[in-house]
């Protein structure tokens, strides 16, 4: 099986594809389940015994850790078709962990030509946003510029509080719905933006919370921003972005 391994940063504005596949790949995702004693007489049959039950709770975040090479030669064994020098990919994945934002890693291999025929599926990958958590580097004994690695991520979930809104059911009652979640944006937003002519807080939200007009209230609410204020912005105007 072929595979590529990249890393990238701020919904992909960013993006480095390793030049060189790691020998092994270990994945750690361990249950979350505790044990309790239960005191005093069980069921009658073994699965409801008294003693040690496990309570199963939601699986652990995802651990991922690999170590390879930065090569400063294109030898047979690189895959990318440019490669860069090797404190390129150090300078920049330290910045990522700098920023202390999460980054996504993208793990996308295909089956032979042969295994597939026999049904094997067509690609196997993982892909999540995941958190630097350790990144250790050293010149190769032997090999002078190129440089190994070891590099270890965990899954990162973005979470925020769950949006609700009241609706009127089918008996016209009032009634709390949860809206559906959305796949999380993992851009970087700035903090403050300057308006262009002929822009609105419309355009604004638009342009920065993946086409969600109503998001305008959360900028207006976030500048204090009268109704009548909101509707005569002009250009350069200084306008604060909500975070989330």
């Amino acid at each position: 099986m072929s595979y590529e391994i990249y890393l990238s940063y701020n919904n992909r504005a960013e993006e480095m594809q390793l030049p060189v596949n790691p020998e092994s790949i270990d994945v750690t995702n361990k249950g979350n389940g505790k044990t309790y004693d239960i005191i005093g007489h069980g069921g009658s049959t073994h699965e409801t015994r008294a003693g040690e039950v496990n309570i199963i709770k939601n699986p652990s975040l995802k651990e991922v850790t690999f170590s390879s090479l930065f090569p400063a030669t294109v030898y047979p064994f690189v895959i990318v078709k440019k490669l860069y020098e090797p404190m390129h990919y150090i300078r920049t994945i330290e910045r990522w962990m700098s920023t202390k934002h999460p980054i996504r890693f993208s793990f996308a291999g295909r089956y032979s030509e042969q295994l597939q025929k026999q049904g094997f599926a067509d690609i196997h990958d993982l892909n999540f946003p995941a958190s630097i958590e350790k990144f250790d580097w050293k010149e190769a004994a032997g090999s002078p510029g190129d440089i190994e690695y070891t590099i270890g991520l965990k899954e990162y979930v973005f979470y925020s509080a769950r949006q609700l809104k009241v609706k009127k059911d089918d008996n016209g009652e009032p009634a709390i719905w949860v809206l559906p979640t959305v796949r999380p944006d993992e851009r970087i937003r700035p903090d403050h933006y300057v308006l262009l002519e002929n822009e609105t807080l419309l355009d604004v939200a638009m342009k920065f919370f993946d086409q969600d007009s109503e998001r305008s209230r959360d900028i207006q609410k976030l500048n204090g921003l009268t109704d009548r204020q909101a509707r005569n912005l002009k250009k350069g105007d200084y306008l604060k972005i909500p975070p989330y």
